[in-house]
C-alpha cells in the first residue's frame, strides 16, 4: 500500500501515535532527538490536507500529548484534591480538549496558506506552533506544560533559551523538524536548502553555547534546601501540626547555612496560629546568623481571605504573595450561579487571594533573591519582574500533589529551565519532588531523594548581568515570528502576480 494512502486512511490515527510517543522526549525519559522526527511526522501529516482535515490531524495529536504526558491531572484533582471522580475526568478531558485545540488551529492555519512545501515546513510551521504555544501559556490563565522546548534542555538547542527563552528554543526545534522532513521529501533544490538551514543552525548553536552572559557577583553562600516529605493525606492532619513543626525545626538547625529554604506552605498553619513557633524559630536563625524563608499561609484580615505566601524569618522578614494562582486548586474560575453549586454539592470552592504583579525581590544581605510559587515557575517572562536585580533564583513548591508521577521530574525540567534562561542558580524546595539545586548552565548541581525528610545542602555562588532573554523577554521570539509572517506575505504577494501572467 503507498504511503499516501496510508495516510490519507490512517492520518488522524498516526498522528494520535505520534502524539502518545512525544511526552517521552521529556523529563523523566529524556529523549529530546524523538522531538524532530515526531513534529516532522505531523507537518508530514497535515500536508495536502484541507484545513478541516489537518485541524483533526492537529487536534488528535495534541490530544494525546496531554493525555500521555499530563494524565498526572486526575491524581491532582481527585486522589489528593477530593474531587469525585465524574467531576475530575471532565475537568482533565476539558483541559486535554483545549490544549489540542490550539494545536488543531494552528495545522489548521498551516494548510490554508498556500506556500512551496519547504517554505511552509521550514519557516510557516515554526512560526505557527511558537505563536500558538505562546498563546497556550497565558490565555484562560494558561498552561505552558510540555511546551516543546522544555524537552531540549539536555540538548545542544538549550543554547538558545539565554537568548530567545523557552519559546525561543521551541522555534529552532520546529524549524529543525521542518529542515529533516525537505531532506526527506523535498526536491533538489528545497533539500540543499534544507542543508543549508541545518549548517546555519548548528553554527550559530555552536557560538551560543560558548557565550557567557552573567557573571559571579559576590561571595559564595551555604544553602539547605529543608524537604519534610509531608504526605498529602497526613498534612492537614491537626494531630500532625506539632510533629511537622519540630521535624523542620530539627532539619533547619542540623547544619549551619546562610540562608535555608522551606517548602511551599511547609507549616499546614496560618501564620497568625504559630506565630510563638516561627518567633522561636526567628530568635534562633538571627543567633545562628541565617536567613530563612519558608512557605506559610497568610490572611489577608481586610478581605478575609488567605494568601499562598513566602515569609522570611531572621535578619530580613519580607513577604512573597503568590501571583499566578492555580485554576481549580486555588481559585474557581466560575460565575457565582456555578459557585452556589459547588457549595451544595459540598465541593470546595474557596479562593486564594491573588498577590500584586508588582512585588519586590526578597533581599538577603546585598543579595536578592526571585521567588516563585509552586507552577509560576512554568511561566518564564513572569518572573523577569525580578530581574536584573535578583541574584538567585528560588522556587517553593509542593509536587505531592502528583503523587508518584512523571509531574515532579516535568518540573524540574521547567525549573532547570528558568535558571539557563537567567543565567542564574535556581534554588527549589519542595515538600517532595524534587528538591534540587540547579546551576547557571541548567544543569542538576545536587538534589534530594524523593519521598524522605532531607536537607539538601552546597554551596552556590550568586550571578549578576542580563541574557538577552532577560533584556527582551518573550518579545524576541515573537518579533522574529511576526517579521517571518509579514516576509510570507510579501513572498506571496510576489509570486502571485507572476504566476497569473504564466
Amino acid at each position: 500500500m503507498r504511503l499516501s494512502v496510508v495516510v490519507a486512511r490512517w492520518g488522524r490515527c498516526s498522528a494520535g501515535l505520534a502524539g502518545l510517543l512525544l511526552p517521552l522526549a521529556f523529563a523523566p525519559f529524556g529523549w529530546y532527538p524523538l522531538a524532530f522526527v515526531l513534529l516532522a511526522v505531523l507537518i508530514f501529516l497535515c500536508e495536502g490536507c484541507t484545513p478541516r482535515e489537518a485541524a483533526w490531524r492537529g487536534f488528535w495529536f495534541g490530544f494525546a500529548v496531554f493525555a500521555t504526558g499530563a494524565y498526572w491531572i486526575y491524581i491532582s484533582i481527585h486522589s489528593f484534591g477530593g474531587a469525585p471522580v465524574i467531576i475530575a475526568c471532565i475537568l482533565m478531558l476539558g483541559l486535554y480538549c483545549l490544549m489540542a485545540a490550539y494545536l488543531a488551529l494552528m495545522a489548521a492555519a498551516a494548510a490554508s496558506v498556500s506556500l512551496m512545501p519547504a517554505l511552509r515546513w521550514c519557516l510557516l510551521w515554526p512560526v505557527l506552533f511558537t505563536g500558538f504555544e505562546w498563546l497556550r501559556g497565558f490565555l484562560f490563565s494558561g498552561f505552558p506544560w510540555l511546551t516543546l522546548g522544555y524537552g531540549q534542555i539536555d540538548g545542544p538547542l538549550a543554547a538558545w533559551a539565554p537568548i530567545a527563552g523557552v519559546y525561543g528554543v521551541s522555534f529552532v526545534t520546529v524549524m529543525l523538524a521542518g529542515a529533516l522532513l525537505t531532506l526527506v521529501r523535498g526536491g533538489l533544490q528545497a533539500r540543499v536548502a534544507a542543508g543549508g538551514l541545518i549548517t546555519v543552525v548548528v553554527a550559530a548553536t555552536v557560538i551560543a553555547q560558548q557565550s557567557r552572559w552573567t557573571a559571579p557577583v559576590g561571595d559564595p553562600l551555604q544553602v539547605s534546601l529543608v524537604q519534610g516529605s509531608i504526605t498529602q493525606d497526613q498534612k492537614w492532619q491537626p494531630e500532625q501540626l506539632r510533629p511537622t513543626l519540630q521535624l523542620y525545626k530539627r532539619l533547619t538547625f542540623a547544619q549551619h547555612a546562610d540562608l535555608v529554604i522551606w517548602p511551599e506552605v511547609a507549616v499546614p498553619a496560618l501564620a497568625a496560629q504559630v506565630q510563638e513557633f516561627l518567633a522561636s524559630v526567628a530568635a534562633k536563625a538571627r543567633a545562628a546568623e541565617q536567613q530563612i524563608y519558608l512557605g506559610i499561609l497568610t490572611l489577608d484580615r481586610d478581605r478575609n481571605q488567605y494568601r499562598n505566601s513566602i515569609i522570611g524569618l531572621g535578619r530580613h522578614t519580607d513577604q512573597y504573595h503568590k501571583r499566578h494562582l492555580v485554576p481549580f486548586g486555588e481559585f474557581f474560575p466560575v460565575p457565582d450561579f456555578a459557585r452556589r453549586w459547588m457549595r451544595s454539592m459540598d465541593l470546595p470552592n474557596q479562593d486564594t487571594l491573588a498577590g500584586s504583579d508588582q512585588q519586590d525581590p526578597l533581599p538577603l544581605g546585598n543579595l536578592l533573591l526571585a521567588p516563585t510559587i509552586c507552577y509560576e515557575d512554568a511561566y518564564g517572562a513572569e518572573q523577569l519582574g525580578f530581574l536584573p536585580a535578583a541574584n538567585i533564583l528560588i522556587n517553593v513548591s509542593n509536587d505531592a500533589w502528583f503523587g508518584d508521577s512523571i509531574a515532579a521530574h516535568q518540573h524540574l525540567q521547567i525549573a532547570r529551565m528558568r535558571a539557563l534562561e537567567t543565567g542564574r542558580y535556581m534554588l527549589r524546595a519542595t515538600n517532595t519532588g524534587i528538591t534540587a539545586i540547579i546551576s547557571p548552565a541548567g544543569k542538576i548541581v545536587a538534589r534530594a531523594p524523593e519521598f524522605k525528610p532531607y536537607v539538601l545542602s552546597g554551596t552556590i555562588q550568586p550571578y549578576a548581568g542580563l541574557t538577552p532573554y532577560v533584556r527582551f523577554g518573550n518579545w524576541l521570539v515573537l518579533l522574529i515570528c511576526l517579521m517571518l509572517v509579514v516576509g510570507i506575505i510579501g513572498t506571496r504577494c510576489i509570486l502571485r502576480p507572476q504566476a497569473i501572467k504564466e
